[in-house]
């Protein structure tokens, strides 16, 4: 079983007091709080919606609240003020950025694109909205296979900017994807060698990863999906014991709904907490507390960004109905 300090149906006192707060700003405002399964287990217990990016992306645009505080990393609160531009957007911490996104500078893209005339431009949601403005349809691990299975064969594409998720999706749908070489350092560190010698430890365990993941890591799992595909997997699973190499954020929901099985976190290649993102752990229950008490850090966008990023997200949500 995943260990933690608490069960789940335990919080600290600390945490009850921060959750109390939270909950009496929520009302006060009109506020939602979107949480990412990445997040740190006490965050995820006082959201109203924890999901992945596109249940995330769903949300963001459904909701009827007036102040959205989002409870993941930046890219994901821009997206959410490109779907609500006349609603608050709050992120408890600016610095809270993403390693994948910043592997795809703007200006440096831009001229990868136009070395490829001609092709269409479908980017993985995990980008600033700089590069969303650049695309032509965003997608999510949910839903990037079924996306590109809709796109005719004959036209060409540019997939950015995860090269793992990219390699993925040309396996899955046979097509000659041309990869923008970006990466995230959580997926990029788990290290095989100790993954077969933890398989070896538990041979009645599935191992089951992001298709982030390198394909060193990806060719050993007996499921591959999205963090929610993940998490459906684990409950469905005749299985008792998995092996998770993704972020080890989700292993918090998966003990939440079925805490009789056991998961493990893949191990990285060194002695740190390399399968945690450290953007992701800089929000804190204090943290989103201040946001709202304070309205601020807020996310803005000009309206001209917004505008070209909106587009390739709806398309997105079109398409995924």
């Amino acid at each position: 079983m995943f260990t933690t300090d608490l069960r789940p149906n335990e919080v600290s006192s600390s945490a009850l007091d921060w959750g109390t707060a939270i909950h009496e700003l929520k009302q006060e405002l009109n506020a939602v709080v979107l949480a990412h399964y990445y997040q740190e287990p006490e965050i995820q217990d006082v959201a109203d919606y924890i999901g992945d990016s596109l249940g995330l992306s769903r949300q963001a645009a459904e909701t009827q609240a007036d102040v959205i505080v989002f409870a993941g990393v930046h890219f994901m609160a821009e997206t959410a003020k490109i779907l609500n531009p006349d609603k608050l957007v709050l992120l408890p911490d600016l610095e809270a950025g993403c390693s994948l996104a910043d592997s795809c500078p703007p200006t440096e893209f831009a001229a990868f694109k136009a070395a490829h005339p001609g092709h269409l431009v479908i980017s993985y949601i995990n980008c600033t909205a700089d590069i969303k403005a650049m695309s032509d349809i965003i997608c999510t691990s949910s839903n990037a296979v079924d996306i590109v299975n809709q796109i005719p064969a004959e036209q060409p594409i540019i997939f950015a900017p995860d090269q793992n998720l990219g390699r993925y999706v040309a396996a899955q749908t046979g097509r000659d994807l041309v990869l923008w070489k970006g990466s995230c350092i959580v997926h990029e560190t788990f290290s095989e060698r100790r993954l077969i010698d933890l398989k070896v430890k538990h041979p009645s365990a599935d191992i089951i990863a992001h298709p982030e993941c390198e394909p060193t890591i990806l060719r050993h799992a007996s499921f591959i999906g999205s963090t929610t595909a993940l998490l459906n997997y684990t409950q469905t699973s005749p299985s008792e014991t998995f092996i998770v190499a993704t972020e080890s954020g989700i292993l918090h929901q998966m003990e939440k709904q079925n805490h009789h099985k056991r998961y493990i976190p893949a191990p990285p290649t060194g002695t740190c907490a390399c399968n945690e993102c450290p953007y992701m752990r800089l929000n804190t229950l204090e943290k989103l507390h201040d946001a709202m008490r304070d309205r601020k850090p807020q996310i803005t966008l000009s309206e001209e960004i917004r505008i070209a990023a909106l587009k390739p997200i709806q398309r997105m949500l079109d398409m995924s109905l």
